[in-house]
């Protein structure tokens, strides 16, 4: 840029400013064509053969803890799957035809298995000797939904009360819900603990602050879903905001401001939303779907966040999606169909060179995928 001197010395400094603007332009567009593409995978990495998996939405029967191995409930049974050598191990069988696991999930030091069951049982397991701790009391109706927030363990039920369970007292029972009209199909704590989110399949979600459940009143009551809300999940990167998923009547992915009880962002997917799991590497959320008269029917759909604009789509599910869960490093995805399959996704990345490394587990790159069958 030139302040003083004749107007030809003034012409030849623009010439070279946009001299210098074209150099950057080429250093940029050579950068860009360095850097790898994130491409989303057309198939599946694996596949794993799941016997007698239940076709039951309201069910939760997979979760991938920490300690790199997953627990799926299969009709009667439960089994463990080591995903760093692929061993299979039955933890435990229901005997008699009435009574079957239903919900799933491992605590946050993946060294207690809680897991709920049709007939209103709630046990916790020491998966590494393979024994019951211990039984919990309190509800009288199918549990569904579990979800850990320390030594908290929260439990939903078809007897439509949500129950805290402090596992470190003899008598477990810190705190009794009982706002929601119908089952409580979905539950999930923020990243903090200082939240819970609670769906039912009378169409309503609400948002619980945890210092003051004991009083059973509710931060917000959100009715905008017309159907049943078993899918949540609380975004990683924005502390206050919550991706909730609709049944089949309502078949919409909404997007929520915890802090004020509004929603920022909905999108018709036009099918039932099953699960719903937030991509801790790239500002993008997967949702798996179940029934449509439509579209995306059996699908995985991923989404870029917060504009909620279509990625792609992936599915290759002969039945609808029962549940979805996330490996330790945020990369891989399992899908649970009623086709009796789990089906591994690597669709969430790899993580973006210098941006969101904080985030990956040191697990990541323990996993080795190969085709094999879980029976």
């Amino acid at each position: 840029m030139v302040f003083r001197g004749s107007p030809k010395s003034s012409r030849k400094s623009i010439r070279f400013v946009d001299e210098l603007r074209q150099e950057v332009a080429a250093i940029f567009e050579k950068d860009c064509k360095q850097t790898p593409y994130r491409c989303i995978p057309k198939g599946e990495k694996r596949v794993l053969d799941a016997p007698r998996l239940r076709n039951d939405y309201y069910s939760n029967i997979m979760s991938w803890g920490m300690n790199n191995m997953l627990a799926v409930a299969l009709g009667p049974e439960l089994y463990l799957w080591n995903s760093e050598d692929q061993a299979v191990h039955k933890l435990l069988q229901v005997r008699g035809g009435n009574d079957w696991p239903t919900s799933v999930t491992w605590s946050e030091d993946a060294r207690t298995l809680a897991v709920g069951y049709m007939c209103s049982n709630l046990q916790l397991w020491d998966v590494e000797s393979s024994k019951l701790i211990r039984s919990l009391q309190g509800h009288s109706g199918r549990i569904a939904s579990t979800a850990w927030n320390g030594h908290i363990l929260t439990s939903g039920s078809r007897d439509k009360s949500i129950i805290n369970h402090d596992v470190r007292a003899a008598n477990s029972l810190a705190s009794c819900i009982k706002r929601h009209a119908d089952e409580v199909c979905g539950l999930k704590w923020s990243t903090e603990g200082n939240r819970l989110a609670s769906g039912g399949n009378e169409n309503l979600l609400y948002i619980w602050e945890a210092s003051k459940m004991s009083s059973s009143k509710f931060l917000h009551r959100l009715s905008d879903h017309c159907a049943a809300v078993k899918a949540l999940a609380w975004c990683p990167y924005q502390n206050n905001v919550l991706a909730s998923g609709g049944g089949l009547s309502d078949g919409c992915i909404k997007i929520w401001n915890t802090e004020k009880g509004i929603c920022i962002n909905n999108i018709e997917t036009k099918a039932q939303i099953c699960g719903l799991e937030w991509n801790r590497h790239h500002k993008e959320i997967l949702s798996g779907h179940g029934y449509s008269i439509r579209e995306n029917q059996n699908k995985l759909c991923l989404w870029r966040y917060p504009s909620m604009t279509k990625v792609g789509e992936l599915g290759n599910h002969k039945s609808r999606i029962i549940n979805l869960c996330q490996s330790p490093d945020g990369i891989t995805v399992i899908s649970a169909g009623a086709d009796e399959t789990l089906r591994f996704w690597d669709v969430f990345g790899p993580p973006t060179a210098g941006a969101g490394n904080s985030m990956v587990s040191d697990l990541q790159g323990l996993l080795s995928f190969r085709t094999s069958l879980l029976r």
